[in-house]
């Protein structure tokens, strides 16, 4: 288990979410079941990593949020994967921790290349735009008094949760923490 659990009150350019919940760090064997779960269509493997995941978080005892938000997909590569990895991995966890899921509460409106082989710059650029709020999804909670905690499968340079907390910000959510389940290692 990796363990990360950060404040951003300790940046000297504090991010638009006030912490970063990532218990495992993204290598073997569990870099292999995401790999499965992303582009084998393995559910199991991804029902694995939700234990995994569950467990970690009974463990840790991170600040616990009043909703859930999962990284989108965009509607194209909805249909090439047939699933969103950070919602099937969200589910489980949703239902053992009972809270609520707010599946719709942000959209990816513009498809954009695949992250994975581009820089922390061109991954900031790659993003910017391609998230949309939507308000009806809270379903009567006063966005300024929500805690949402938005979840992706692994943070690599943490440019996609960044540009969907922005937008979370700007619609006024007054509390955004990040969790993914695994974090990328660094880089030397």
């Amino acid at each position: 288990m990796s363990s990360v659990i950060l404040s951003s009150a300790l940046c000297q350019r504090p991010p638009p979410f006030e912490a970063a919940f990532a218990p495992f760090l993204y290598a073997p064997p569990l870099d292999l079941l995401m790999t499965r779960l992303k582009f084998g269509r393995s559910l199991a493997a991804g029902r694995v990593l939700s234990e995994l995941w569950d467990e970690a978080v009974t463990t840790m005892a991170p600040a616990l949020p009043a909703l859930f938000v999962p990284v989108p997909l965009h509607a194209s590569r909805l249909r090439e994967r047939g699933y969103n990895q950070a919602l099937e991995l969200l589910r489980p966890l949703s239902r053992s921790l009972r809270i609520p899921l707010a599946e719709s509460l942000l959209a990816r409106t513009r498809a954009t290349p695949a992250q994975a082989n581009l820089d922390a710059g061109a991954r900031r650029q790659n993003l910017r735009g391609a998230f949309e709020f939507h308000a009806p999804a809270l379903q009567g909670t006063a966005p300024a008094t929500t805690h949402v905690a938005l979840v992706d499968d692994v943070m690599t340079t943490g440019a996609t949760l960044r540009e969907c907390a922005r937008v979370l910000r700007r619609a006024g959510i007054s509390r955004i923490d990040v969790w993914a389940f695994a974090r990328a290692p660094r880089r030397r």
